[in-house]
């Protein structure tokens, strides 16, 4: 007997000595083939795209892999045990492969049939998740043995974890479970109840099938399988136990946790950098860290749908999107929640179906269920829409205005917290808004919603530009020998083409002063003057003027119909034109990256912009070159140069002088407050809404509408920020038409987009003058001849001149008849038949 045990022992050394070689001869076999374990050290995990502010807001996210990469100690402790205890409970004994749950999963097999437990551990699943395909076959297997064991040897067990914890997928594109809070509950890893965190430990076994959003049944048992496990091993006590068994299966799906609403300048940063890095840039963890201000952006957005909704309240309500049932045949609540259920929202509007109409308010549910009232207030605006032109009466009960079973949009009032009735605007706008020193954007709003159209009409919507032409003209003219205070005539023009048809430009209104200065005709918009200084001047020098400020060639047509705004602009490139006037006369380049960074915190990429530095030129004068310098030598500079060394490359060209930019933003700055603020009488420029609305005095703006106010527009500046609003609809057939308020112009519709920004963009910033160029001068004119004057007199005031162009000719006299001819050129010898400027007009302009 002893015999045969001594022999059955050989041979089962034999076969294990065997089978250890046969092993070990297959390791070899295998090794050269087996990935390198000790790259997991470096892992960069696949991230999304994420776009963020200037001060760090998120902004947007793209990529089809959502990851919140987490260290180790970042994951709560309950978090990780969840994990072990349902996955792998011996994973902190074990060398990477568990014999002992091997041979349990093998019992079970041999008694039931059926693998019911499954004998992977952790440390496999790391292996087959960062090196292997899923596939079931042997081969496959004894790899993701072998390499389980290499990554023992190489890493700890708790960066083990991490990578299991950050790399495992678990539904809905979410990969680790910082995604999976986020995605699931909408939270960070430390907010989870233990319930959630049960739930999201259960979905690695069946991601598609456990998870609480498409199947809350399963999730819920599954949930209570991980906190039993828990129990069971201590890692948790029976109160906690208790409690989380009783938590109800509460989830949703959560998107992006966007701080702030920029979905135009996102997808402009999108385009970029799909251009600049390919398809990877999607997928490899890059930051990008954009120009924007979140305050200002915030407020751009709500300034455009203020004024969007303002412009529809005054043209009527459009009626209900749909009638849902016919009378006497109403839905249940059930039916309703389950159709609003299924149709989008569009941030702040909601959609609501109305239940009953009472005499001044109607009931409605709103998707999500919500029982709401809207009361009158929130309906008395409501008069019918008719057309772009006129509008029906006002209603007087609710039942003027809707019925039961009527689909339509709310929309929570923050001012009032009252629910209102709402409807999405047919017109749309853009605003823009850039730091003129440099060009960096500030704000963008391309449309009303990005959901409805991802047009973006800030750099993708060429629209005829209106009055906002006229500084450009202006600026030309004193390029060539005209000043502020020249004199041209406010009369009316016919041009005759030989035929039977002319053409005829207007003023709007169609009033005519006679002789007016310079500075008073761009202020308030006067267009028979612009056309006569585009004579005058000449088309081709106006032209070559204008592509100094990098207008597209395709817009610049000779035909003097462009002094009153026939050109076509988009925002972008019109408010790039105007920060030209708030620099000093520098052309500055638009920019929207500040710069990107890799998945590690790396800087790859930096914006280098030009900046516009009248001061740096000085500097240059000096022989030194440095702002360090000259500071060493002779004092402080760097309020007056920002640029440190003062390169060529970093300078921003100057496409005008600084005169001419100064004298420009004089101008307009009297379209802001009027004659009176400079001297001239009591006329109101065009702009003067912001003066009244903004209560500053550093402000400088103009007006803008085209031909049959089909675009509204305002862009205006300070020294610190540049803007331009535009308000028109996409059907360039439309035209923005009349409402009780009155025509609509860029006073009326753009401005007041305008005006708003600037209430938040220029909160807590002190009123700041417009520097004076050196070479500026003041002289006292004569209001009405534009000539010097001697001593004091009730008809003059101090003018800015560039100099060498200041007049040198003393006026002696008061009168000087005009003819209705064209200028004749900058005389400034001419004065008027009438002592006495007339009064202003509304805030109205409009191309003919």
């Amino acid at each position: 007997m002893l015999k045969w045990l001594k022999r059955l022992l050989w041979l089962v050394l034999l076969l294990s000595s065997i089978g250890i070689a046969a092993v070990a001869a297959f390791y070899f076999h295998l090794e050269k083939g087996l990935p390198d374990v000790s790259t997991l050290k470096d892992t960069t995990w696949e991230t999304p795209l994420r776009v963020y502010s200037a001060d760090g807001e998120l902004m947007s996210e793209f990529g089809n892999v959502k990851r919140i990469p987490l260290q180790l100690e970042q994951i709560p402790q309950q978090m990780q045990q969840a994990f072990l205890a349902i996955e792998d409970s011996r994973f902190y004994e074990h060398p990477g492969i568990d014999l002992i749950g091997i041979a349990r999963a093998g019992v079970v097999w041999a008694i039931s049939g059926q693998m019911r437990q499954g004998a992977s551990t952790i440390t496999q699943q790391v292996a087959r998740n960062f090196f292997l395909s899923r596939e079931k076959t042997l081969s496959r297997k004894v790899k993701e043995v072998f390499l389980a064991w290499r990554i023992e040897r190489e890493l700890t067990k708790g960066e083990i974890l991490a990578l299991y914890l950050n790399k495992i997928p678990l539904g809905y594109r979410s990969y680790g479970v910082g995604a999976a809070a986020q995605v699931y509950y909408g939270k960070t890893v430390d907010q989870l109840t233990l319930g959630e965190i049960a739930v999201i430990a259960g979905l690695p076994k069946a991601p598609s099938m456990l998870n609480p959003i498409r199947s809350p049944q399963r999730a819920l048992a599954r949930r209570n399988l991980v906190l039993s496990r828990m129990l069971q091993l201590g890692m948790i006590n029976q109160d906690e136990y208790q409690q989380a068994v009783k938590e109800p299966i509460v989830t949703r799906y959560h998107g992006t946790n966007v701080g702030l609403d920029a979905p135009y300048l996102a997808e402009m940063v999108r385009k970029f950098m799909l251009d600049t890095y390919g398809e990877e840039s999607y997928s490899k963890g890059y930051q990008v860290y954009t120009t924007i201000s979140s305050a200002q952006q915030q407020a751009a957005h709500s300034a455009v749908f203020k004024g969007l909704l303002d412009y529809d309240i005054r043209h009527g309500y459009r009626g209900a999107e749909k009638h849902l049932w016919t009378k006497g045949a109403a839905w249940n609540i059930e039916q309703i929640s389950n159709y609003l259920s299924d149709l989008p929202s569009y941030e702040p509007f909601e959609p609501a179906i109305v239940t009953a109409v009472n005499s001044k308010d109607v009931t409605v549910i709103i998707k999500g269920g919500l029982d709401a009232t809207i009361s009158w207030n929130g309906l008395k605006w409501a008069r019918p829409f008719i057309s772009d032109e006129r509008q029906g009466v006002t209603p007087r009960k609710a039942a003027d205005i809707l019925q039961t079973g009527d689909l339509i949009w709310v929309w929570q009032d923050e001012n009032s917290d009252q629910l209102r009735l709402a409807q999405i605007p047919d017109a749309n706008a853009a605003f823009v808004a850039l730091n003129p020193k440099n060009g960096a954007i500030q704000a963008l709003v391309g449309g009303f919603s990005f959901e409805i159209s991802k047009f973006n009409r800030v750099d993708q919507a060429r629209r005829q530009i209106g009055s906002n032409i006229k500084p450009f003209i202006y600026s030309s003219a004193l390029a060539n020998g005209f000043t502020l205070s020249s004199i041209i005539n406010d009369a009316p023009i016919t041009q005759w083409d030989g035929g039977t048809s002319g053409w005829s430009p207007k003023n709007s209104p169609p009033q005519y002063d006679g002789p007016i200065s310079l500075r008073e005709a761009l202020a308030r918009s006067k267009n028979v003057v612009t056309v006569r200084l585009l004579r005058s001047v000449g088309i081709d020098n106006v032209l070559n003027h204008l592509r100094l400020f990098g207008f597209p060639e395709s817009s610049l047509q000779r035909n003097e119909s462009i002094s009153l705004g026939t050109a076509e602009f988009t925002p972008l490139e019109l408010v790039t034109g105007y920060a030209a006037f708030a620099n000093g006369g520098f052309k500055v380049t638009p920019y929207f990256i500040d710069r990107i960074e890799d998945a590690s915190g790396r800087v790859v990429y930096e914006a280098l912009p030009q900046i516009a530095c009248a001061g740096c030129g000085k500097l240059a004068e000096t022989g030194l070159d440095s702002v360090n310098a000259y500071n060493d030598e002779l004092g402080d500079w760097h309020s007056q140069c920002p640029i440190d060394p003062v390169t060529s490359a970093k300078q921003a060209p100057r496409i005008i002088t600084g005169a001419n930019a100064f004298l420009i933003t004089e101008a307009l700055h009297s379209a802001i407050y009027g004659g009176a603020d400079r001297g001239l009488g009591g006329w109101t420029g065009t702009g003067w809404r912001a003066a009244k609305e903004l209560k500053r005095t550093d402000l400088a703006g103009k007006t803008g509408t085209t031909n049959e106010a089909k675009d509204a527009w305002f862009s205006g500046f300070t020294p610190n920020v540049v803007a331009t609003a535009w308000v028109g609809f996409d059907d360039h057939r439309r035209a923005l038409g009349r409402s009780i308020a009155g025509n609509e112009y860029g006073a009326s519709a753009a401005q007041p987009i305008w005006i708003d920004y600037m209430k938040v963009a220029l909160r807590g910033t002190p009123d700041r003058a417009f520097a004076q160029p050196d070479d500026v001068v003041t002289v006292k004119v004569n209001n009405y001849s534009g000539l010097a004057m001697s001593g004091s007199s009730p008809g003059s005031r101090e003018e800015f001149f560039e100099k060498g162009s200041e007049p040198t000719a003393v006026s002696q006299q008061e009168s000087v008849l005009f003819d209705d001819g064209d200028a004749s050129g900058p005389s400034q010898t001419q004065t008027p038949e009438s002592p006495t400027p007339a009064g202003g007009d509304t805030g109205t302009d409009d191309i003919f």
